[in-house]
């Protein structure tokens, strides 16, 4: 059984997913898995992320070395991972399922200042671990499982207190350990070394916990000598060592997970009744993308699609992932060719050859001529395209540039110098960035939009979006709403509007108020799908739950193909 000095049923019951040896692992994939396998079981589950760095939030943070930010509906800027907790449990969190050592020791001196510790002295112990454990008894209600990923590497000097909070939480609720380790495959022996994950699991003892679920990483498969070497070197039961090589579909691993008793185990190990999860849909989808017939290559083009001499996945990771949920919807297989946009001119972009286009988020001014080029060409050539936040304002340049005659039309962001600023700052950022206050200050989060009667992205929601907006289309109203979330600083100029309607461009979507342009696009009497958002659909995309444009964006691709 886990360990448990003081146990209730009224409280839930904590799994915690440390990681070994190295970061990078997928411990995320792994804690979302776990999160499903007890969803599928019917048990109402809350995830959290720890992230030990100091930073309060992902949102100052370079794409090109910590990844995509996701965020949330209350406009929390968070680890990539809490977006794989959303679309694996089909459920929205919340910025409070995420902490960062900036956010505890933020809070800790802010209670000292005020005097809530009465003068005493503020100690690492016990005053951070029970920060972090009260942030999460704070979530406790209504669930009857809470699964933790700690951030970070056992060994690291960064994560011990959430360590630490993770052990004392053992003594106060029922909690279970597991550890993902990664274990190396030495080519030129033919042979899984298991010696690292043996330090792993010493490292880990040493803050004070003992692994009851090891659940190792490898390229290859885990074999059966070194598999028991691991649960004897380990103390781990013979049952408790569970394998997570490679594979080429992410969401393959719950049910791999599930077919080798992970489900099994771990509710044996809170004394509970053994349950089959429930995959019938789950498996639907995964079923939409292996058996898929047809093919549609996809452009995406932005300046983080490298790193190195590889392709670099995590920066728009939830747009990839948003494609292959449309891609399972529209029983197609998409293959997304990745394009370095602060290297494509014109003449390279003419020989390209995609049924799409995709250009994501993105800041600043390197590699937009590149985006604006193959707006361009995608326009000009009728090629289904999408814009999402950057690549909406990217197409109100070209269409400005190319269409209107505005040359040298631009971005503020991209040149403050510009003769026509059809893009710029929104009026309350200014004083933002005067006063260099860059964390948190963007216009994030859920807000609602109104859709123009009749346009494509209408159209999109309509038939293949929430129950609500169809029904609100249904009963005649004029205004159909949606809620979409953000992420930035600047927007469409008003001042440049009329100019960009005259000439043929669809402003689709208003704020209520009708001063922020949030979606734009052609007719489909101009182009078969020509559509850009200030707001960010991919973030709401889920695998039993594909959003409307992207599912209506493929549609398109496919019809395009030649």
């Amino acid at each position: 059984m886990p360990r448990s000095n003081a146990v209730s049923k009224k409280f839930p019951k904590y799994i915690f997913v440390v990681g070994g040896v190295l970061s990078g692992l997928g411990k995320g994939i792994v804690t979302a898995s776990i999160g499903l396998l007890l969803k599928s079981c019917g048990y109402k589950v809350n995830l959290f992320k720890i992230d030990p760095y100091l930073n309060v939030d992902a949102g100052t943070m370079r794409p090109a070395e910590h990844g995509e930010v996701f965020v949330t509906d209350d406009g929390g800027e968070i680890d990539q991972d809490l977006g794989n907790y959303e679309r694996f449990l089909n459920q929205s969190f919340s910025k409070e399922n995420n902490l960062t050592s900036g956010k505890i020791f933020s809070t800790i001196i802010a209670n000292e200042r005020s005097f809530k510790y009465e003068g005493r002295d503020v100690e690492m112990i016990p005053d951070v671990p029970n920060e972090i454990k009260r942030r999460f008894y704070e979530g406790e209600n209504g669930y009857d499982f809470v699964v933790v990923e700690v951030g970070g590497t056992t060994g690291d000097i960064e994560n011990l207190p959430f360590l630490y909070a993770a052990r004392e939480m053992g003594r106060e609720r029922q909690a279970l350990y597991v550890l993902v380790s990664y274990v190396p495959f030495l080519r030129n022996v033919g042979e899984l070394k298991t010696k690292p994950t043996q330090h792993a699991v010493a490292n880990l003892r040493q803050a004070g916990i003992n692994p009851d679920i090891l659940i190792t990483r490898d390229e290859v498969p885990l074999d059966e000598p070194r598999r028991e070497t691991l649960a004897k070197r380990c103390f781990l039961d013979d049952d408790a060592v569970f394998d997570d090589p490679d594979l080429d579909l992410i969401y393959n691993l719950p049910v791999n997970f599930n077919k080798n008793g992970l489900t099994r185990k771990i509710l044996s190990k809170f004394g509970l009744p053994e349950k089959e999860p429930d995959f019938k849909e789950w498996k639907s989808f995964i079923s939409g993308l292996e058996t898929a017939k047809k093919e549609v290559n996809i452009a995406l083009v932005g300046k983080y699609v490298t790193h190195g001499q590889s392709s670099h996945k995590d920066v728009y990771v939830s747009v990839l992932e948003a494609l292959k949920h449309a891609a399972s919807f529209n029983k197609v297989k998409v293959n997304v060719v990745p394009v370095d946009s602060t290297e494509l001119t014109a003449e390279g972009v003419s020989k390209l050859k995609f049924d799409g286009v995709v250009i994501p988020q993105g800041w600043g001014s390197r590699g937009t001529e590149g985006k604006i080029e193959a707006i361009k060409f995608a326009r000009e050539n009728k090629i289904p395209y999408l814009g999402l936040c950057f690549g909406m304002q990217m197409a109100v340049i070209e269409y400005a540039r190319n269409v209107c005659g505005l040359t040298g039309a631009n971005s503020e962001e991209a040149d403050a110098k510009t003769p026509y600023p059809v893009i710029h700052i929104m009026p309350d950022q200014k004083k933002y960035l005067e006063a260099h206050q860059y964390g948190g200050t963007i216009r994030l989060g859920s807000w609602p939009a109104i859709l123009k009667g009749g346009s494509v992205i209408e159209e999109a929601y309509r038939l293949e979006g929430p129950p609500a907006v169809a029904s609100a289309k249904a009963e005649g109203q004029k205004d159909v709403q949606i809620e979409e979330r953000h992420r930035h600083r600047y927007e469409v100029n008003n001042e440049f509007r009329q100019k960009l309607e005259a000439a043929g461009l669809v402003f689709s979507a208003l704020s209520p108020d009708g001063k922020l342009v949030e979606a734009l696009e052609l007719p489909k009497s101009v182009h078969p799908f020509f559509v850009g958002t200030q707001f960010h659909p991919e973030y709401k995309s889920r695998p039993l739950n594909p959003h409307p444009l992207f599912i209506s964006f493929v549609k398109s691709c496919l019809g395009n193909k030649k």
